[in-house]
């Protein structure tokens, strides 16, 4: 199990990392964006709030940004859905949406390291990233409504 501390000094790390200034705000979101993955910035301004009280959503905003930026962050936008934030980048993994509830889960890449990458007809283009939505209902709606 890991404690806070661990995860505050592990979050340190990240953001010297990254070349980015360790702030008790980042830090903050940092510990809430693990928390609460696929979060919106709603849900993540309160977590943040719990433990720093006086932050505001400008500042809350500001570390979202600029550690997506940086890669710490992974920030997802499913259609018809705001912004969610989390904690696991630099792998391939996509996202499943239920349809009714607007739950989030990941979901390991089907085939391979990168298969998306490849593209049947690129147009000329590079391509470096793909990003892989699955639709449908989650666990809990489907069964609510047999």
């Amino acid at each position: 199990m890991v404690t806070t501390s661990q995860q505050t000094g592990s979050h340190a790390r990240l953001l010297r990392d990254a070349g980015l200034r360790i702030t008790r705000p980042r830090l903050a979101v940092l510990d809430a964006v693990a928390a609460l993955p696929h979060a919106d910035t709603d849900a993540l301004i309160s977590a943040v709030r719990r433990e720093l009280p006086a932050v505001s959503h400008q500042a809350v905003y500001d570390c979202l940004r600029v550690m997506s930026e940086s890669g710490l962050l992974r920030r997802i936008q499913p259609l018809g859905s705001v912004a969610r934030y989390e904690t696991r980048v630099g792998d391939n993994h996509h996202h499943v949406v239920c349809r009714s509830c607007g739950a989030i889960g990941d979901v390991d890449c089907a085939v391979g390291e990168t298969p998306c990458l490849v593209a049947s007809d690129a147009g000329g283009f590079t391509i470096d990233e793909a990003e892989v939505i699955y639709w449908g209902r989650c666990p809990d709606c489907t069964f609510s409504t047999v």
